[in-house]
């Protein structure tokens, strides 16, 4: 947003310096990046006058100049035609630095003879293109300003420039008026009065207006219109093209320099039509598809279906609230206009301007938001400028739709500045700021001014006072502390299972991975997730559309990678949220570790090897052994479709308690996710071993028996289809007090086996351990509990004692 120092003046009473203009506008939330003050860089050329001008002895076009200056006369070389005696000119003296030209001018020689300085030209001062001869100066007293002299014939050529960032909720200062009014509410001048109009029109409007259905309110709230008849187009006058000029803006002409004026000065963007061009009515409605149209800046654009366009009974005139079309602009030859004011749909603003490519002020102006209620006002404004600079005659205003009521009112807590900002600012002040920014106070409710769309509540109210105070005003305080206790845990009990599981496993040789937690649906799926609930609604890719059901999903999916790049022995380990549903309650947080390929590189004593199913088993108990989980536990089979059928299973507690998983996952799963080899995993659920009933800061003590423990060993004679697992546990549960374990170290099976205990057996042989409690056991004991172990595996197993 660009404005000069004169033109904000036209809006801002105010005697206050340019510095505290620029600092008060940053504080303000409306950032400064970039001045031009011509008053800066011209501040070193004076004026001087040619006493004496002689031709070169060596160049015909060079003329030798005594010119009076500040310090007394000096000779300077000039080469403009225009060099001679007697005119008053601008000196720049050694050392000025020029910047039309990006250079510090200095004592040279120029065809053999001394030169002292420079006499300029425009463009050499960046005043203008003209560069045919020096300035010649009707008047002016040697040695003084040159900046001074300019201020008092021509004040825009040495008008401050200033541009403003504006943050995208603020529209309101996308207007100079909206700049001065935060500026008079900030106390840097007082805001003139709003500038009013009211044209009559004298005659009926040729050119009627209408919204269709399916765009009114959705596209397009209130489009309104006049004609003006007889007016005569051309040049715009010196003020209005020298603020224009001074911003960055071409002038075209009165009309549509008149919507260039408005849409900088008070945010209202206008469009003009040659009403002899315009084929019966207006009509605002969607886009078809295909339609092109010639815009104003001379290009071809095709229009989508549902993008809102302006059209007369013939065809398409501009694309509405983006930019006008070629057809049916003005141009000198311009004698009836068609004045247009309109109110658009902000989104649909944007997707057009997006689509099409199209940077214009209109659109940046028109997808931010207009003031609604200012737009009847902008007509008569705007029609009034007209007939004051083309003359002409204006009919009547004609309107489709109706301007949207935005009136909304928040409740006014003059506590909520301390609370929410830590300002201490006195009430009568607050209403004051709020006041100054046009804001209506009723009792303790403030009524938000039309052009503010950003105030949507109290707390913005608190930062509207806040902004005006200047925040800078803000004093650090230290926090109040606690003057007796300790100040509770800061983390939690999971928080501590997570860090515990997170060390060990990197511990244990794995390499952390921070994986998404959204992942393709077809991954999500090989791991019991990818349904609708979810499935994100706005998804960053279509390779991240749902919330991953396991960790091993992206763990895979990293794996995969490194293969890809030549790494095939793998060991990684995640901690994080799982999904097993779409709502906040439904997630768990996991530990998961996958094993890909082989032990460790190669080695000439053989130590490597492949991983198996034990590797990952042994490193799932290891991180249930460090958060605390229960040692006697149960080991089950397991039943996700993603490990491999018979070499996986489940540490649980229970049947439905499962505190971890692990297997080595199916082949079908691994061709799916583009890994090679084998590999192994484990997945930990940190919530579902138990907390201990009471916590202590150590250890418990080691327990050990002095008594002698007892070994047995059995060799069962089962089915071939009789699981491993099933036996020991069987055996397990005989005397749960005095087994403590039971490991299987045989298995006897295949086509010998069968010869020698018949077709379809197998041997299974365990080892039990007894470790008395109270006393050494006795034979007796001993021979009661092996009849246990015999009768509990029998009848889990049908097995029999092998002979």
């Amino acid at each position: 947003m660009k404005f000069t120092l004169s033109w904000l003046k036209t809006h801002l009473e105010t005697d206050a310096p340019l510095d505290d203009i620029l600092y008060a506008l940053t504080d303000l939330g409306l950032e400064v990046e970039e001045v031009t003050d011509p008053a800066a860089k011209l501040a070193d050329f004076r004026l001087g006058k040619v006493v004496k001008a002689e031709k070169h002895p060596d160049a015909d076009k060079l003329r030798i100049c005594t010119v009076a200056t500040a310090d007394g006369e000096t000779q300077i070389i000039c080469g403009a035609p225009n060099a001679r005696e007697g005119i008053t000119v601008v000196v720049a003296k050694p050392g000025t630095y020029i910047p039309g030209l990006d250079i510090t001018i200095q004592v040279g020689k120029i065809r053999g003879i001394e030169s002292f300085g420079m006499m300029c030209s425009e463009r050499e001062m960046e005043l203008s293109e003209e560069h045919d001869g020096i300035i010649e100066l009707p008047e002016g007293e040697v040695g003084d300003r040159f900046i001074d002299y300019l201020a008092k014939v021509d004040p825009a050529k040495v008008d401050p420039m200033i541009e403003i960032a504006i943050t995208p909720n603020r529209p309101d200062a996308l207007g100079i008026r909206g700049v001065a009014r935060d500026l008079a509410a900030r106390g840097l001048g007082v805001l003139k009065p709003a500038p009013v109009a009211k044209v009559e029109g004298t005659f009926d409007s040729p050119i009627t207006v209408s919204i269709d259905e399916d765009t009114r309110n959705e596209g397009c709230d209130v489009f309104m219109g006049r004609m003006i008849r007889g007016v005569k187009n051309g040049p715009s006058p010196k003020w209005l093209q020298d603020q224009l000029l001074a911003i960055g803006l071409r002038p075209i002409s009165i009309l549509v320099d008149v919507t260039n004026f408005f849409t900088y000065d008070q945010n209202r963007p206008l469009h003009v039509f040659d009403a002899d061009k315009v084929h019966g009515n207006l009509r605002v409605h969607r886009a078809k598809g295909g339609e092109t149209i010639v815009a104003l800046d001379d290009k071809t654009y095709e229009l989508q279906a549902g993008m809102v366009v302006i059209s007369d009974d013939n065809q398409i005139e501009s694309i509405a609230g983006v930019m006008g079309g070629l057809e049916s602009g003005c141009t000198e030859e311009t004698v009836n206009v068609f004045l247009e004011a309109a109110v658009w749909e902000t989104i649909q603003i944007a997707k057009t301007g997006r689509a099409l490519k199209i940077n214009s002020d209109a659109r940046y102006r028109n997808e931010r938001g207009i003031d609604p209620a200012f737009n009847a006002p902008a007509i008569e404004l705007a029609t009034q400028m007209i007939l004051d600079l083309c003359g002409g005659e204006a009919s009547h205003v004609v309107t489709a739709g109706e301007v949207p009521d935005v009136s909304r009112a928040y409740k006014l807590d003059t506590d909520r500045v301390q609370s929410l900002v830590g300002m201490e600012i006195a009430p009568e002040v607050q209403r004051a700021s709020l006041e100054a920014l046009g804001f209506v106070l009723e009792g303790d409710m403030a009524w938000v001014p039309s052009w503010r769309p950003d105030v949507l509540g109290s707390a913005d109210l608190v930062e509207e006072v806040a902004r005006i105070a200047s925040l800078t005003k803000l004093e650090g305080r230290p926090m109040a502390r606690a003057t007796v206790g300790v100040p509770g845990p800061i983390l939690t009990p999971m928080h501590r299972r997570e860090s515990m599981a997170r060390r060990t496993a990197a511990a244990l040789g794995y390499n952390e991975c921070v994986t998404y937690s959204f992942i393709d649906k077809a991954s999500a799926e090989l791991f019991g997730g990818g349904s609708d609930a979810t499935m994100l609604a706005n998804p960053i890719s279509s390779e991240m559309s749902h919330m991953r059901p396991d960790l091993l999903a992206g763990l895979m999916q990293a794996a995969a990678r490194n293969q890809a790049r030549g790494v095939s022995d793998l060991a990684l380990f995640e901690v994080g949220p799982a999904f097993h549903g779409g709502e906040p309650e439904e997630q768990h947080i996991q530990v998961a570790g996958l094993l890909v390929g082989a032990t460790g590189p190669k080695d000439v004593h053989g130590e490597r090897r492949m991983v198996d199913v034990f590797d990952a088993k042994a490193d799932a108990e290891a991180i249930l052994a460090s958060i605390g989980a229960p040692t006697r536990v149960q080991i089950l089979r397991g039943k996700n479709s993603w490990w491999h059928p018979g070499r996986n299973g489940s540490i649980c507690l229970g049947p439905k308690k499962i505190m971890a998983s692990f297997g080595q996952v199916h082949p079908k799963t691994l061709e799916k996710m583009g890994i090679n080899g084998t590999a192994v995993a484990f997945t930990v659920y940190l919530e579902q071993p138990p907390y201990p009933r009471k916590t202590k800061a150590t250890r418990a003590a080691l327990v050990a028996s002095d008594l002698q423990a007892v070994e047995r060993d059995f060799a069962f004679v089962v089915d071939a289809s009789v699981e491993a697992l099933t036996l020991v546990n069987a055996a397990a549960s005989a005397d749960k007090v005095l087994i403590s374990d039971v490991v299987l170290f045989d298995e006897f099976n295949g086509e010998k086996a069968e010869s020698q205990m018949g077709a379809g057996k197998k041997s299974l042989a365990i080892t039990v351990r007894l470790q008395p409690v109270d006393a050494t056991l006795k034979v007796k004991e001993i021979e009661a509990i092996s009849a246990k172990i015999l009768e509990k595996v029998e009848k889990a197993t049908g097995g029999v004692l092998r002979s």
